[in-house]
């Protein structure tokens, strides 16, 4: 009884420790620079696309994997020894089930999402670049206008 208590226990811990470590912030995509003495107001502005170029998004992870890989992991574990042997079997269980189930969520997120980078020369001379999932009907030298991060033809 004793040793169920003690590793329900051990589970819930490394739960709430494993899911501590996950985050629900997103980075916003403007990745854009400005030159001083000019106005750097992000949230709108208009200008021309100088070049749109395909790159590769970071894969993020939400922490599912690792509690997931966790608990898979502390329940292999627990079947290992008896004893003291046991619950270290058990807490090297979950700590290795949660790094591999980590790895995984991150390897199939970043799988196949590709991302456009546009660079952006803006009415007051500023460069801006915005990377964003899609460019729908946006070529080289459109006019657009920028809103909260996002391009649209203008």
């Amino acid at each position: 009884m004793k040793s169920t208590s003690t590793i329900a226990a051990l589970i819930v811990a490394s739960t709430a420790v494993l899911s501590g470590c996950a985050t629900t912030t997103s980075t916003p995509y403007n990745n854009g620079y400005s030159q001083p003495g000019y106005n750097t107001n992000v949230s709108s502005g208009y200008g021309t696309i100088d070049s749109i170029q395909v790159v590769r998004g970071s894969g993020g992870t939400s922490g599912s994997g690792a509690v997931v890989g966790g608990l898979v992991g502390a329940l292999v574990g627990n079947q290992v020894g008896s004893g003291s042997g046991r619950t270290a079997a058990t807490v090297a269980g979950a700590v290795g089930g949660a790094a591999i189930g980590n790895s995984v969520e991150a390897n199939r997120n970043n799988n196949g999402q590709d991302m456009y980078q546009l660079n952006i020369r803006m009415d007051n001379g500023e460069y801006r670049s915005i990377t964003q999932d899609s460019v729908y009907d946006l070529r080289v030298g459109n006019r657009v206008r920028m809103v909260d991060g996002r391009v649209y033809r203008y």
